[in-house]
């Protein structure tokens, strides 16, 4: 299965079953900048339990792989769990909606969008993405990420709102982060 027919059919299914969701990660960062290849599917998702089960069931052993346990415990513990389809080896991670002040307004300014030709579905607001990819960044170090947001603001740049990117990255920690990405658009080391 390629990764866009995965998409589509993982997009098909939450709005099926009604589940609030954004794309995020390197998929969303592509709607709005460059696209690049990536593995997996991060979806952010307001999940109760009983969606979770419903979400499971959408995705069926043998063509799939699921662990119902792991999207319990995602669901209790804000964490995440995935959706994995074997034979081609691509994946989707569903991350459990953050109960903070960004996560809460990150669900809120959701965008509709065309997220592959002729498929439109919801992703995180560009600035959303921004905000996400420096946390992964903050977290994990991986240049990627600082990449995908340059590549966004090269290719949207005077769509982004850059007042909310500087409120966000102030009130969690990624000032340093996000003034590396300024630096580097600016040419400066």
């Amino acid at each position: 299965m390629e990764q866009a027919d995965l998409l589509r059919r993982v997009v098909d299914v939450l709005e099926e079953q009604g589940v609030t969701y954004l794309l995020v990660g390197s998929l969303a960062s592509g709607v709005y900048g460059e696209p690049r290849l990536t593995r997996d599917i991060d979806i952010v998702v307001e999940l109760r339990p009983d969606q979770a089960a419903r979400l499971c069931e959408a995705f069926p052993s043998p063509e799939y792989y699921v662990s119902r346990r792991a999207a319990r415990e995602a669901v209790t513990t804000a964490g995440q769990f995935n959706v994995i389809h074997p034979a081609s080896g691509n994946k989707i991670d569903f991350l459990i909606a953050r109960q903070d002040a960004w996560g809460r307004s990150e669900i809120s300014r959701r965008r509709r969008e065309e997220i592959l030709p002729g498929r439109p579905g919801f992703t995180a607001a560009p600035e959303d993405v921004i905000v996400g990819k420096l946390c992964y960044y903050h977290e994990g170090g991986s240049d990627k990420h600082l990449r995908d947001i340059v590549g966004m603001l090269q290719v949207s740049g005077d769509e982004i709102d850059m007042r909310y990117v500087d409120h966000w990255t102030q009130q969690l920690g990624l000032t340093e982060e996000w003034q590396a990405v300024l630096d580097s658009l600016r040419g400066h080391p």
